[in-house]
C-alpha cells in the first residue's frame, strides 16, 4: 500500500514570486509531501484569448518540485475568466427561478453549454500538452468541487435542449415517454421531444417522473463533462487523475464520475459542515462545536474509499476556522491532528491541509491556513508537523474490511428529494443515522453502492433504497435489514405493483404510509419510537419488533428483514445489536464521542468529546488519538 503522506493547497499566483522558495522550504520542513496548485488560475495562464503566459507557472512548478514536493496540478475550468464569459454570454447556469448564476465568484457555468465545453477542451489540452510529462507533476485534478454552491442543476436553454436529446435517447418515442411518466395525468402528454421543458416554474409541483429524469440527466452531464477532461489527460500523462468531491453533496452520482478516475478525494471541513450539512441535534451541535460531528468525516471517508475503489485522499482538510458557515469556531486544540489520523485509519493515502497561507484579500480572507496572512505559523501548522513526525510510528496505509455494509445510492437521494412525502425524509440523513448508530457500537462500516458485491458482509443495512437492482437480494448471504421505503418506486417514480417492498420469501406489503412531526412519533413495544416515516405492514411475516399497540414494525423471513419506519436512536441501537449478535459481530458500549477504526494490524481510537474519556483501561484526552495492536 502507498505510504501515508501530508500536503497542502497553494496558490503561487496569489503571492510575490520571491516568497515561493521560502514557502516551499517551509512546506518540506513541516513534513509535507504534496502541494496542489493551479485549479483557479485560468486568467493568469491565458490572460486573453489565445495568449498564454506559462512562465510564472513553469517557475512555480520548478520551485516546488526542486524543493522535493510532489505537485498536483488542477485543470482551471471551475473559474472561467471574464473574456470567456464575453465570448459565451449564455454559458451561465440558471437557477430554478430562471436567474443566471453570473460572473464574480466561481463555478459560473452550465454543464450543458457546448461552447463552454469546447473552451474547456482547449484549455485542458493546452495545460496537459505543456505539463503532462513534467517530472514534478505527480497527479492531476479535474476542475474543482463539482456541485459546490448548488451548481449541478441548471435550467438554462442549453440544459433544456440537451435534456430533450437525452429524453429522445432514453425513451426513443414521445409515446414511450408519456407512458413511462404517466403523462395522461393532468393532460401532460407530449407530441414531440421538442415540447419537453424543464421541471421548474410550474404552477404546482412538476410530475415527479419528469423531475427525477431531469436529475438523472443533470448527473449524466457532470459525468460527461469530467470524462472529456479525463480523456484529454489520459492521452498526455501517466500520472493518476483525481477530483475533489464534497461533504453531503448528492446532486450527481459520485460513483459514476469516479469510474473514470484513479483516486477519489474529498474536501473535509468538520466544523463548517456541523452547522449546515450534518444531520445533528442541537445538543450534538453544542457538544461538538469545535470538533465536528464524530461520524460526519468517517462517513465520507468510507464513502469515498468506495468511490475511489480503494484509493482515496482528503485533499482539503480544515486547519482552523473557515469563512463560509453561519458561525465559524476555531477547532479544539488537537483536532487538526485527529482529523488527519482518522482519515489515515480509514485508508487515506494523503491528507492535504487547505490552505498554506491565509489570504488577506477577496472572498476567503477569514479562512484559516497553516500560516497567518503575515506568514507567521497558525495553530494548524504545529499539529500538521506533529502528524508528519508521527507517520513513521504508525502502520502503512490501508484499512480493514468493515464489519457491516451500508448501501448508499445517489438515485435514491434524488428520488426522495423529488417526492419526500414528509419534510424530514432524506436519503443521506437516514443513511447517516444508521451509520452513526453502527459507529456508536464500535463497528467498522463499508459504504457501498447498490450494485456492489455484498456477499462478503455478514450484516447489510439498506435504508431507503428507492428501486432495488435486479438480483439485489440474491447477493445477501448474511443478515440484511432493508427499509423503510425500500423498493417503493419504479425507476420512473411510480408505485410498483405488486406493492413494495416485494422482497423474495418475505410475506409483507406496505399497505399505507404516513409521515408525522416529532409530536406524532409512534412508540415501540420494547422502547424507542418510529419517527418521521411510518408504514403499515400487512402479511404473515414474523414480527421482530412491534409498535406499542401490536402492529408489526420490523418483520423477517430467515435473515432477511424489512423495517417499516425510521427508528429513533434507542430503537436503532436495539435493532442493530440484535442483528450483530445473530452474526457473532462484537459490539461495544462506547462513551459519547469516542470512536474507533481498524486497519489490518491496528486499532485506532478517536476522542471527539471535549473532555478526556476513559474506556476499557484507556485514557484518551480531549481531541486525542490512540493506536494499538488490533485485538
Amino acid at each position: 500500500m502507498p505510504a501515508r503522506t501530508l500536503g497542502t493547497c497553494y496558490y503561487p499566483e496569489h503571492w510575490p514570486e520571491e516568497t515561493w522558495v521560502e514557502d516551499a522550504r517551509r512546506m518540506v520542513e513541516a513534513g509535507l509531501t504534496w502541494v496542489r496548485i493551479g485549479e483557479f488560475a485560468w486568467s493568469r495562464i491565458e490572460p486573453q484569448p489565445g495568449q498564454f503566459d506559462w512562465g510564472w507557472l513553469d517557475r512555480a512548478i520548478e520551485t516546488l518540485g526542486d524543493a522535493g514536493l510532489k505537485v498536483v496540478l488542477g485543470t482551471p475550468t471551475a473559474t472561467p475568466p471574464a473574456w470567456v464569459v464575453d465570448r459565451h454570454p449564455d454559458m451561465f447556469a440558471l437557477d430554478a427561478q430562471g436567474r443566471p448564476r453570473g460572473f464574480g465568484s466561481r463555478r459560473h457555468y452550465c454543464f450543458s453549454h457546448e461552447g463552454y465545453l469546447d473552451e474547456c477542451r482547449r484549455i485542458v489540452t493546452k495545460v496537459a500538452d505543456r505539463y503532462g510529462r513534467n517530472p514534478h507533476i505527480h497527479a492531476w485534478q479535474t476542475d474543482n468541487e463539482y456541485g459546490c454552491h448548488d451548481t449541478v442543476v441548471s435550467y438554462s436553454d442549453a440544459a433544456r435542449r440537451a435534456f430533450q436529446d437525452w429524453c429522445a435517447q432514453r425513451y426513443q418515442s414521445p409515446d414511450a415517454l408519456n407512458r413511462a411518466w404517466g403523462n395522461v395525468f393532468w393532460s401532460m402528454e407530449y407530441d414531440s421531444f421538442g415540447q419537453i421543458g424543464l421541471p421548474n416554474l410550474t404552477v404546482t409541483e412538476p410530475n415527479p417522473a419528469h423531475a427525477l429524469a431531469f436529475r438523472r440527466f443533470c448527473s449524466d452531464q457532470v459525468v460527461r463533462f469530467n470524462r472529456v477532461q479525463v480523456e484529454i489527460l489520459r492521452a498526455r500523462t501517466d500520472a493518476p487523475i483525481l477530483h475533489n468531491y464534497m461533504g453531503r453533496e448528492v446532486a450527481f452520482d459520485h460513483f459514476a464520475v469516479g469510474a473514470d478516475l484513479d483516486i477519489a478525494t474529498w474536501d473535509s471541513y468538520p466544523i463548517g459542515f456541523l452547522e449546515d450539512r450534518t444531520p445533528a441535534t442541537e445538543a450534538e451541535r453544542a457538544r461538538f462545536l469545535r470538533q465536528g460531528h464524530p461520524d460526519m468525516q468517517a462517513f465520507h471517508h468510507d464513502l469515498y474509499r468506495a468511490v475511489g475503489r480503494g484509493r482515496w485522499w482528503v485533499i482539503e482538510q480544515q486547519p482552523g476556522p473557515v469563512n463560509w458557515a453561519a458561525h465559524n469556531p476555531a477547532p479544539l486544540p488537537g483536532m487538526a491532528r485527529l482529523w488527519a489520523w482518522e482519515a489515515f485509519a480509514h485508508g487515506a493515502e494523503a491528507v492535504c491541509y487547505f490552505r498554506w497561507r491565509q489570504l488577506p484579500f477577496a472572498q476567503e480572507q477569514h479562512h484559516a491556513g497553516l500560516l497567518r496572512p503575515d506568514s507567521a505559523p497558525a495553530p494548524g501548522l504545529e499539529e500538521c508537523a506533529q502528524v508528519a513526525g508521527e507517520l513513521s510510528e504508525a502502520p502503512e496505509a490501508g484499512t480493514a474490511r468493515g464489519d457491516v455494509a451500508l448501501v448508499f445510492d445517489y438515485a435514491s437521494a434524488w428520488a426522495w428529494d423529488v417526492q419526500p412525502q414528509g419534510v424530514e425524509f432524506d436519503h443521506f440523513a437516514i443513511c447517516f443515522a444508521v451509520y452513526s448508530g453502527l459507529r456508536r457500537l464500535g463497528l467498522n462500516v463499508d459504504i457501498l453502492p447498490p450494485d456492489a458485491d455484498l456477499s462478503g458482509h455478514a450484516l447489510v443495512l439498506s435504508p431507503g433504497l428507492a428501486t432495488l437492482p435486479e438480483g439485489f437480494c440474491d447477493g445477501l448471504t448474511g443478515t440484511a435489514i432493508l427499509g423503510p421505503r425500500t423498493n417503493a418506486k419504479t425507476a420512473e417514480m411510480a408505485i410498483p405493483v405488486p406493492l413494495p417492498p416485494a422482497l423474495p420469501g418475505l410475506d409483507t406489503v406496505v399497505a399505507r404510509v404516513e409521515t408525522v412531526p416529532a409530536s406524532g412519533a409512534v412508540p415501540l413495544a420494547r422502547g424507542g419510537t418510529l419517527q418521521h416515516w411510518i408504514e403499515v405492514l400487512e402479511g404473515s411475516a414474523e414480527a421482530v419488533e412491534t409498535t406499542a399497540d401490536g402492529a408489526p414494525a420490523l418483520v423477517a423471513a430467515g435473515k432477511l428483514h424489512y423495517l417499516g419506519g425510521w427508528p429513533d436512536a434507542q430503537a436503532l441501537d436495539r435493532i442493530l445489536r440484535r442483528a450483530c449478535a445473530a452474526e457473532g459481530i462484537e459490539t461495544l458500549d462506547l462513551p459519547d464521542g469516542l470512536r474507533l477504526r481498524d486497519t489490518d494490524t491496528h486499532r485506532f481510537w478517536f476522542n471527539y468529546a471535549p473532555e478526556p474519556v476513559r474506556f476499557a483501561g484507556r485514557e484518551i484526552p480531549a481531541a486525542g488519538v490512540l493506536w494499538e495492536d488490533r485485538p
